[in-house]
């Protein structure tokens, strides 16, 4: 693989990278306004950084492919993505804002708290957590706690939409939706309060 091919590659990876973190902070960012979470809202803001950081870096690697002049409309097009992904993340940061100002919800969102059957969680995993070393698939969350993780933060990275092979490590930062019900229990689980499935 030529050292252009790779580096197209790259690129290719960072802005999925983009796309995909943009999306997750959309999502996270109306369940911390449906739900009045301060965690997920935080959470949002550190996706929101994150964002800035990567989009930087994108840019520059795409200007530093570049090299006819005809290549312009293709690099162009390239940042437009970029910058079109970036502006969705502060979009998610500003509605995650909200909550961390401790805005009251509007009296709507409110019906629509207490109508929801859903809930986002943020849970951090213990050293003792029994969820700690095994797969998704092996723990069965949304049987066995009503809750399905859609992204882990591990560190300053991020694993979106994790697979059944995922294995959970301890100081992992799980963001699961499910069953009201089940907020408890995933959050005893994660701090290694629930020892058995």
């Amino acid at each position: 693989m030529s050292h252009r091919s790779r580096r197209l590659e790259r690129i290719k990876t960072k802005l999925k990278d983009l796309k995909d973190t943009s999306e997750l902070m959309i999502d996270l960012a109306y369940s911390a306004l449906i739900f009045n979470s301060k965690e997920i809202a935080e959470e949002v803001r550190r996706l929101e950084e994150y964002v800035d950081r990567l989009h930087t870096t994108f840019e520059l690697m795409v200007l530093s492919m570049q090299r006819l002049p005809e290549e312009a409309d293709e690099t162009l097009s390239l940042i437009r993505l970029s910058i079109a992904a970036e502006e969705i993340a502060d979009a998610a940061a500003q509605i995650a804002e909200i909550v961390l100002k401790g805005v009251e919800p509007h009296p709507i969102l409110k019906v629509v708290m207490g109508e929801a059957e859903e809930t986002v969680v943020r849970a951090r995993v213990a050293k003792k957590s029994i969820l700690a070393g095994k797969s998704l698939k092996d723990l069965d969350l949304p049987s066995n706690a009503g809750m399905w993780v859609i992204a882990i933060r591990r560190g300053r990275r991020w694993v979106y939409n994790p697979g059944g092979q995922t294995v959970i490590k301890p100081g992992d930062v799980l963001i699961a939706r499910g069953y009201s019900e089940g907020r408890e229990v995933l959050e005893g689980l994660a701090a290694g309060r629930i020892r058995e499935l």
